[in-house]
């Protein structure tokens, strides 16, 4: 069955501001702080993986532990710091 689905696009030149514009400065900047985040403090381009399998499990590996550790500080009540340089010991 057909279903009206309607993209969340920026409005071209000329074209009406579209429903949702205002989206879109805000989640730009959380995506590029994620991204930021997971060059630098995971260290994703020094992966050192020689395999495209390998590289996926060494970042994922990155990930879950930054995501663990920041779960465990949520959840026992300590301050949640988004850095494992804070937890490297």
């Amino acid at each position: 069955a057909e279903q009206a689905v309607q993209l969340l696009r920026p409005a071209r030149k000329g074209e009406h501001e579209r429903p949702g514009a205002h989206l879109f400065k805000p989640l730009r900047q959380v995506i590029e702080s994620i991204n930021e985040t997971f060059k630098g403090q995971l260290d994703l381009e020094r992966h050192r993986g020689r395999t495209p399998g390998g590289v996926v499990v060494r970042v994922m590996q990155r990930i879950l532990a930054l995501t663990a550790a920041i779960w465990h500080n949520d959840a026992t009540g300590q301050q949640v710091l988004r850095s494992l340089t804070a937890y490297d010991h």
